[in-house]
């Protein structure tokens, strides 16, 4: 009796795990489905495009996806779950090619076939293991829900790095590894008794960066390529909120300097160009390390002038043989003489574009709902809107990969509240493709129940090895060198 309910079960389990399409009605559009993946382009390896039907009351859907060189994937179910080892066989198998998906629903006993759509897998590999992110809930105080995470791209496992349960009561932010390399990285624990922490080739510590000549503790930063400077902003970052309808916060500085940190003798470079009466902030060094770049913006009263903020894109020479300065700043990007905020410099590592950001005003372009991303050519100086990256919310938050071929970013455009991942690729004409949401597991269920906001994406070459214990320890620690002022 027992063997025959359980051959009856099995044969209904069976049953409904393979109710494949009859009857079917065709539709003369593409199935909308979330995430938009119809026409992305991908690399290889990547994880499961995994996609939910948009009305949520079917009956099931069947997904057929198609190698143009060789290969065939099948799935039924409540959404598209492709298995990891079998997509990534189908994405190598059609390097160069595309991947044609065919969708059918049914509801109320209705099978409906949508047209076919097609997603390219590039020829041009993402090496990287995975990504690093902050993600943090929508609150305003410090030490709120947040923590440092690290995630596969090719599948969807996802380490926490550092979380607020680890350290509670500090802000953690900043995070930034040597392109894509963590074997140097800096991250910025606020926070009574906090500190700049130091990862250099497995050894952690932390340091004391608020000294008096800097007024403030170190805060974005950026490598340079030798792996011996780093490029700090220090600032002290304030918030205001807005009343009525529109828009909810405004993210500002009262002051804002640039240092270089030499990480070998702890010492700061300093130039009276970088500490001006005006606010530089978010450094990047240029792919060869020979400039340093940053944006700049005139002291207004904020919060009451927050929207006279507008940000310059300028450049200093930099010379890393003797750690020296240069003695003049070129403007790029005049931001007071066009009217926007130009934000973010992100070259990329082979030397060819300047990826930034575009808003109306303020030098927080993730609270301004305007905010672009564009793309300069380092060649001829030309500059052009990323209008296929681009939506009424905010994009900002965008690193390179190790090759120069992909790169990341965050955007609201998902519903205008939570920031997330996007990832797209270049050519070597600048046209992009069209962005990719962060692929999940269940994606419609992970998405609408996380509720934080992804902020700081940046590739990662290998994953990140930090000892929680040896990190708590060591923050918790009240001893801490200081850096010094390097002399002339």
């Amino acid at each position: 009796m027992r063997n025959e309910i359980l051959t009856f079960f099995l044969f209904i389990a069976f049953a409904s795990c393979s109710n494949s399409p009859t009857d079917v009605k065709m539709a003369d559009s593409y199935p909308p489905i979330y995430p938009d993946y119809i026409g992305v382009t991908v690399p290889v390896g990547i994880a499961p495009l995994n996609f939910n039907f948009l009305d949520e009351d079917i009956d099931g859907i069947d997904v057929v996806a198609k190698g143009s060189k060789s290969g065939e994937l099948h799935v039924n179910g409540d959404w598209a779950d492709f298995e990891i080892g079998t997509w990534h066989k189908l994405t190598e198998n059609n390097r160069g090619g595309k991947i044609t998906f065919t969708v059918c629903v049914e509801k109320n006993s209705q099978w409906t076939q949508y047209k076919d759509f097609d997603v390219y897998v590039s020829n041009e590999t993402l090496d990287e293991w995975g990504l690093t992110y902050r993600r943090i809930a929508p609150g305003y105080e410090k030490g709120g829900d947040m923590g440092i995470y690290q995630r596969s791209i090719s599948t969807f496992d996802e380490y926490a790095i550092v979380t607020k349960t680890l350290v509670p009561g500090f802000c953690m932010n900043c995070h930034t590894a040597n392109r894509t390399n963590p074997n140097r990285a800096t991250m910025q624990i606020r926070g009574e008794g906090g500190g700049t922490m130091l990862l250099k080739d497995g050894e952690l510590e932390f340091i004391d960066t608020k000294i008096p000549e800097t007024k403030a503790a170190g805060s974005y930063s950026y490598w340079h390529p030798n792996g011996n400077y780093c490029a700090i902003s220090t600032n002290s970052v304030h918030q205001a909120f807005f009343t009525g309808r529109g828009q909810r916060l405004e993210v500002f500085h009262t002051f804002s300097d640039v240092e270089i940190w030499d990480v070998r003798s702890n010492q700061l470079i300093l130039s009276p160009l970088l500490r001006t009466e005006d606010l530089e902030i978010f450094p990047a060094f240029s792919h060869d390390g020979k400039w340093l770049y940053y944006s700049t913006s005139k002291s207004c009263n904020v919060p009451y002038e927050y929207d006279k903020v507008k940000c310059s894109i300028c450049r200093i020479a930099f010379d890393a043989e003797r750690g020296m300065l240069g003695e003049q700043v070129d403007t790029l990007l005049n931001g007071p003489s066009t009217g926007l905020s130009y934000t973010l410099v992100r070259p990329s590592y082979d030397g060819r574009w300047l990826m930034y950001t575009v808003s109306g005003r303020g030098n927080f372009p993730v609270c301004q709902d305007d905010a672009d991303l564009w793309l300069m050519d380092m060649r001829t100086g030309e500059c052009k809107e990323l209008k296929m990256l681009n939506s009424k919310w905010a994009e900002s938050f965008h690193n390179w990969s190790g090759n120069s071929h992909w790169f990341v970013y965050s955007s609201k455009k998902d519903d205008g509240l939570y920031a997330r991942l996007y990832i797209s690729s270049i050519n070597s004409k600048g046209e992009v493709t069209k962005p990719f949401l962060l692929p999940q597991r269940n994606p419609r269920k992970y998405y609408r129940e996380m509720m934080q906001s992804y902020n700081v994406p940046d590739f990662t070459k290998t994953q990140v090895e930090i000892d929680a214990h040896e990190f708590r320890r060591k923050l918790l620690e009240s001893k801490r060198e200081k850096v010094k002022v390097k002399s002339k």
